[in-house]
């Protein structure tokens, strides 16, 4: 919900100003002369009361210089954004510049009146600015009219207005010719709100679409996953698909459109790849599972609320590159698309080749070597779960096993994507007897690889290499290696669970037993 904003350009900021950090910033930017403001995202989301730890400065002055400086006494580091456009950061761990979480500062210089500052903006949203001081010595909690003696905000470009129409505006008409990263920033801010596009800015993204090849890949990636960190996925990567951005950023995708798939698929190719992203969040988040229907079936702990927060690729979440994996899962499909003698439709190895695209498409986004080999192993492995039944029966304690050992890190995160890929294939058409089976199979799997708490297990060794060869007078070699995964499938088939009995089932093994 948006706060009420009175007619008069007020506002009303909540008490979570980075007060610290940037009260120390104030006394060396004061012991300089420089005048500073406050402006951007930081500003848009103490109005709309979002939590927000990355704080937009302008100066009147050498930005890199003066941040270097603030990030020596700080304690923080400084990172050279643009030296030829005299931008820099300040990373603030929590505790540093006494602040109470990690904090981003970003200072950028400006020459002109900030008015004109804010004229070359991105988004009239992001087009605010308020002076440090005005903003540091505001009682918490106060509302104050904007052009008052006590508080200035500054809204050149009709950014509140927009904030009130719930709308993502341009600034300018050459808005995304100045930097064309904004293409993708537009649609991540929609997202993020719950906002939607202004007409005019819509038209102009899709004219200016095409500009997007020129954007250096690392900034595509944050935008990005930026955008599929949000709730509703599916809506945002629709939308980047009307706004001609999406087969843009992963052309791969563009050859599912329109291959149909098997009449138990409520989607073709493509549009299956884009629902999934959203089932994904559907079976991992805690929150809303009793008023979901279908979800509140499936199986679940609230321990794996914590496992899917985990950040695990490029400042990302499992979540997140769970997601990013359902809508490249399928990728493969119209590659392998064929028709048995019977006539039925297979889309033979897709998935083993599906996982050799993804490489390929996640390294050309620049995603680190952990979100690649992650998503890579998922595709991989996303019909494994189902495979893995043997007619009405569950699979076995060593299929299980098995399972947990060929994926390591991947095999709960693959649970899950096999889950949004069913449901993503039903659409609107899932048969809660049907979809119960189903749940009752990732269920057992699932079961298999869960600590007594509900996380996900970390093996442990019954024995070691050195303990084989003490106890049995072996050298290490390929038998060595033959005992010890032996051992371990027994251990996690639930056949040995002490050292004494791993010991005991590598002498039958040895002597042929």
């Amino acid at each position: 919900m948006i706060p009420q904003i009175p007619d008069e350009a007020a506002s009303t900021f909540p008490p979570r100003l980075a007060s610290a950090p940037l009260r120390q910033l104030r006394a060396i930017l004061q012991g300089r002369g420089v005048e500073a403001y406050v402006v951007g995202g930081y500003i848009r989301d103490l109005i709309l009361d979002v939590p927000a730890a990355d704080i937009d400065l302008a100066v009147r002055g050498d930005a890199v210089s003066i941040a270097r400086e603030a990030a020596r006494a700080l304690g923080g580091a400084f990172v050279l954004l643009h030296e030829e456009h005299a931008a820099a950061r300040i990373v603030l761990a929590r505790g540093q510049g006494d602040a109470e979480q990690p904090w981003t500062l970003d200072l950028t210089s400006f020459s002109g009146s900030i008015e004109q500052d804010l004229a070359g903006r991105d988004f009239t949203i992001d087009a605010l600015a308020v002076p440090l001081d005005d903003l540091l010595d505001w009682p918490d909690g106060l509302t104050a009219a904007a052009g008052s003696g006590d508080f200035r905000l500054l809204d050149p470009c009709g950014g509140l207005d927009d904030i009130r129409a719930q709308s993502v505006r341009a600034v300018s008409d050459h808005a995304f010719r100045d930097d064309a990263a904004r293409l993708m920033r537009a649609v991540r801010l929609a997202a993020r709100h719950g906002f939607s596009l202004d007409a005019d800015t819509y038209r102009m993204v899709q004219r200016d679409a095409h500009l997007l090849t020129d954007v250096a890949a690392e900034r595509l990636r944050d935008e990005f996953l930026k955008t599929l960190a949000e709730q509703g996925a599916t809506a945002s990567l629709r939308l980047m698909d009307d706004l001609g951005l999406l087969c843009r950023l992963i052309p791969e995708i563009e050859e599912a459109r329109g291959v149909e798939q098997p009449k138990e698929h409520y989607w073709d190719v493509f549009y299956h790849c884009l629902e999934t992203p959203t089932q994904v969040e559907r079976l991992t988040v805690d929150r809303g599972r009793v008023e979901d229907d279908i979800i509140a079936i499936a199986p679940w702990r609230s321990s794996l609320e914590a496992h899917f927060d985990e950040e695990v690729s490029d400042g990302h979440t499992r979540r997140t590159i769970v997601k990013l994996t359902g809508l490249l899962h399928d990728v493969a499909k119209p590659a392998t698309k064929t028709f048995d003698a019977t006539g039925r439709m297979r889309f033979f190895g897709h998935d083993a080749r599906g996982a050799d695209m993804c490489r390929t498409i996640l390294r050309r986004l620049r995603i680190s070597s952990r979100g690649v080999e992650l998503a890579a192993a998922m595709v991989r492995h996303h019909l494994r779960p189902t495979q893995m039944r043997q007619g009405v029966e569950l699979p076995t304690p060593r299929a299980v096993y098995r399972f947990y050992r060929d994926l390591g890190e991947a095999a709960v995160d693959t649970l899950y994507l096999n889950m949004a890929d069913y449901l993503a294939a039903k659409g609107h058409a899932v048969e809660a007897e049907d979809w119960a089976g189903h749940c009752r199979l990732i269920g057992h799997i699932l079961q298999g690889g869960l600590d007594q708490e509900g996380a996900p297990r970390a093996a442990m060794r019954l024995v070691d290499g050195h303990a084989l060869m003490e106890s049995l007078g072996l050298s290490p070699g390929p038998q060595l290696g033959r005992l010890l995964e032996a051992i371990a499938e027994a251990q996690g088939a639930g056949e040995v669970a002490t050292r004494e009995e791993a010991l005991e089932l590598a002498r039958r093994l040895m002597d042929g037993g």
